[in-house]
């Protein structure tokens, strides 16, 4: 199978799809344990609730699941939020701190893994930006997550449903943080966070350099929004899913139209 689909378009926006895969390889999964084989960590349907969001937008998203090796990590391993509880590059544990496998890679399965999935995801991604950045000048990468509302093992409390990160700010113009966090905070019914549990993983700090026209921010969405429930069998809910929708939509389609605003600010 191709570790990474590409749906080109001639939108300023690329989405990135890291988390959204379910494809295990066969000598994979006979390492995972019962409980890795449920792939619990999935950013169940996300593909499916942004699908026609906003017309010519390019998506790239790695069909391979995280545990085989995690698309959003920094592949030197060098943890995302130092004296947190998080996981690697390959996790061993999963968002529960509970052991995924019975028989763990090594480190020269992990590099295996990384040159495999990781790598190729990568590379179509950064020709994308860089193709949609020659057409508009400015590029905008938007990443599309999704997790559990509530994990005591990665956080205290409730998250909220819309999760915006930008690394504190360093990642996008300011203008591409307001108008997401605007959206958010008129949204009806939910709540938002910007740059909260989650400022954006190492797809949004790596790409987001607004300097070379390249803008990321990364939106985690808590699972509540769109699923009927928080476990499996992860089934995506079409009425929570149709009052979302239109939220992400308008920031899409915002985002946008502000892009040629963004050329040559950098």
């Amino acid at each position: 199978m191709n570790p990474v689909e590409i749906n080109r378009g001639d939108s300023p926006i690329v989405l990135g799809l890291p988390h959204t895969g379910t494809h295990v390889p066969e000598d994979i999964a006979a390492k995972l344990n019962t409980r890795g084989k449920g792939l619990d960590d999935t950013d169940w349907h996300i593909h499916r609730l942004y699908e026609g969001l906003l017309p010519g937008a390019t998506s790239v998203r790695a069909t391979f699941h995280r545990y085989v090796v995690d698309a959003n990590r920094d592949p030197s391993g060098v943890s995302l939020y130092p004296g947190q509880n998080t996981t690697g590059l390959v996790p061993l544990t999963d968002f529960d701190g509970e052991e995924i496998w019975d028989d763990a890679p090594d480190a020269d399965e992990i590099e295996a893994r990384r040159l495999a999935f990781h790598a190729p995801y990568h590379a179509a991604l950064q020709a994308e930006l860089e193709r949609v950045r020659d057409i508009h000048g400015v590029a905008i990468l938007y990443d599309c997550h999704s997790i559990r509302s509530e994990i005591a093992f990665l956080f205290d409390g409730v998250l909220p449903d819309f999760s915006i990160g930008t690394n504190l700010g360093t990642t996008c113009d300011p203008r591409i943080e307001t108008v997401t966090q605007q959206i958010c905070a008129e949204a009806e019914g939910y709540t938002h966070v910007l740059n909260g549990r989650f400022k954006g993983g190492w797809t949004t700090r790596h790409y987001g350099q607004p300097q070379t026209g390249i803008h990321a921010i990364q939106m985690e969405l808590a699972q509540s929004t769109y699923l009927s429930a928080e476990a499996a069998p992860w089934s995506y809910d079409t009425g929570k899913a149709a009052r979302l929708r239109p939220h992400l939509s308008e920031i899409l389609t915002q985002l946008a139209d502000l892009a040629p605003q963004l050329k040559g600010t950098s």
